[in-house]
């Protein structure tokens, strides 16, 4: 019954939630997105944190969209934890400065003891950067109980065993060719209507996607779904970080990741097109496989003239392989990385990697 239900339910279940918890809007995202950025940087602690750092000798990992829940079938972090495990282990120990960019916990469907009770190990992780001081947790949609809940601090203690303070947005300043360079990052969410006023999609996640995705065992953050052309919510983040002067915008929430203000599918698509200019034969056939590989809906190709290198995104710590993608910035890169299981073992790999100082801005 459930696997009939499954293939009759999954596409429109799908559709409907996609529809009701992602509506951007353009000015609102905008509006929101400057006034947050600009809270921070003339009153820095408040809403933010503005970081001064060296792109030689300081390192930063951002990760976002864990959703950790309650190991249950709706857990759409279960099968991720250990990737995420061994990540935190890594990066530790390579002393990076952490940077969780939101809905670290999947707090629409689950209550915090819950959350806390089966997520143990993953706090425990997350303490090691704390207690080095090199850990900075930001809010998004699914977790603002983080930001908004009067009882927020004392769970925050009794997880960490230190109160810590949640932010809206955090933002990297250094110098790159002489020229000052601003890293900002949030979660993404703002502009939202899921987290900006729509109280319809909150109590339909809350009330009835929740437990149908649990029982139907439904997850639509599949990498195929989050390797298509960027959604609207992206492309509006890039228009706003490509207007601003000497400035990357990071965020999480879509899951769906970016690198220079393009997607993996958009990447081979860029690659492709100048590997026809170089007449590399056997390249060009390698690439046009692995494009077909991601099930593109349509066969046209993107334009991507005049694109500027200004907007990331995390991705996800929840794809339904397991895998977790993340940003890491480091050694004067920036880097697309992603961490998945090789014959059981995790292992980490970069997909993409740039220099700063080689970035279009």
């Amino acid at each position: 019954m459930r696997q009939f239900l499954q293939n009759l339910l999954y596409k429109p279940i799908s559709r409907l939630a996609d529809r009701y918890s992602s509506q951007p809007d353009k000015r609102r995202v905008n509006r929101a997105l400057s006034a947050l950025y600009k809270s921070i940087t003339t009153k820095p602690g408040k809403k933010g944190l503005v970081i001064p750092f060296n792109i030689y000798s300081d390192k930063f990992i951002i990760l976002s969209d864990q959703h950790k829940g309650a190991r249950d079938g709706s857990d759409i972090f279960a099968k991720a934890a250990k990737n995420y495990l061994s990540a935190l282990d890594y990066y530790n120990n390579e002393e990076f400065i952490y940077i969780n960019l939101g809905d670290s916990e999947e707090l629409w469907e689950n209550l915090f003891v819950t959350i806390k009770r089966h997520n143990k190990a993953t706090f425990e992780k997350e303490k090691l950067f704390i207690k080095r001081d090199r850990f900075i947790k930001i809010f998004g949609n699914h977790d603002l109980y983080w930001d908004n809940d009067p009882l927020a601090a004392v769970g925050l203690l009794q997880i960490y065993g230190k109160a810590i303070k949640v932010y809206e947005g955090v933002i990297l300043q250094t110098t790159v060719n002489d020229k000052p360079l601003e890293i900002f990052m949030t979660h993404g969410h703002q502009g939202d209507l899921q987290s900006d006023g729509n109280w319809f999609s909150k109590w339909f996640v809350s009330n009835v996607w929740g437990p149908l995705q649990g029982y139907l065992h439904i997850n639509p953050n599949t990498p195929a779904y989050n390797n298509q052309l960027k959604t609207d919510h992206n492309r509006i983040m890039y228009e706003w970080s490509s207007e601003r002067k000497n400035t990357l915008l990071i965020t999480g929430h879509t899951h769906q990741p970016v690198f220079k203000s393009m997607t993996q599918l958009e990447i081979l698509y860029s690659d492709l097109d100048q590997a026809k200019k170089n007449n590399e034969t056997i390249k060009a056939a390698e690439l046009e496989k692995k494009i077909t590989k991601l099930h593109m809906r349509e066969n046209n190709q993107p334009d991507f003239n005049g694109y500027l290198d200004t907007y990331f995104n995390s991705g996800c710590c929840c794809f339904n392989d397991g895998d977790i993608t993340g940003i890491e910035i480091a050694d004067g890169c920036i880097r697309l990385i992603k961490w998945s299981y090789q014959s059981k073992v995790s292992e980490r790999q970069v997909l993409e990697e740039s220099r700063l100082e080689d970035l279009k801005l």
